[in-house]
């Protein structure tokens, strides 16, 4: 892993990103805006599948917050790259951006299981099926809860730095 940090760290990518100081902090801006567009979305496809929200129906709500959650899963993808080219030693080696990389694989792959779930010709095949429906709703709370741990993990190295400041 360190000849892979090593090697990261000398493209030139890398060097251009830590010469330019006032990029890295916008970097972070959309990192976490997109974190959190991605975890609204997914928050407001869930609250509707619960039957907390009844503003649309369930198709149409996943249709009209889909593009939102593959945006910014792609503005999230690029901006970490590039924070990763920034500081490979600092992602790379650390066991909280490593849970985080993990977690974001299932995550997103609970993403695509439910918005597969909830596409049109699926809930017609199952329609009023209570089966389809507690599999939907199983799918939200999942994805729900790794798209928190994937936030969670991504403070995961502040706040053990923070915490070993404490008890020094």
């Amino acid at each position: 892993m360190i000849d892979l940090v090593l090697w990261v760290a000398s493209l030139p990518i890398g060097q251009a990103l830590r010469r330019i100081s006032w990029l890295v902090p916008w970097l972070q801006v959309v990192h976490i805006l997109a974190n959190g567009v991605i975890l609204g979305a997914v928050v407001m496809i869930g609250m509707r599948v619960w039957g907390i929200s009844r503003s649309q129906a369930t198709i149409a709500m996943a249709r009209r917050f889909h593009p939102w959650i593959w945006g910014a899963l792609a503005a999230l993808t690029v901006s970490g790259v590039l924070l990763i080219f920034y500081t490979p030693r600092r992602a790379l080696l650390d066991l909280a951006f490593q849970v985080k990389m993990w977690t974001m694989v299932v995550a997103v792959a609970a993403t695509v299981a439910l918005l597969f779930a909830l596409r049109p010709e699926r809930q017609g095949a199952a329609a009023g099926g209570a089966g389809s429906h507690r599999v939907a709703s199983l799918l939200a709370t999942l994805t729900l809860a790794l798209w928190v741990g994937v936030t969670l993990a991504g403070r995961g190295r502040w706040f053990a730095a923070m915490m070993t400041r404490m008890i020094q």
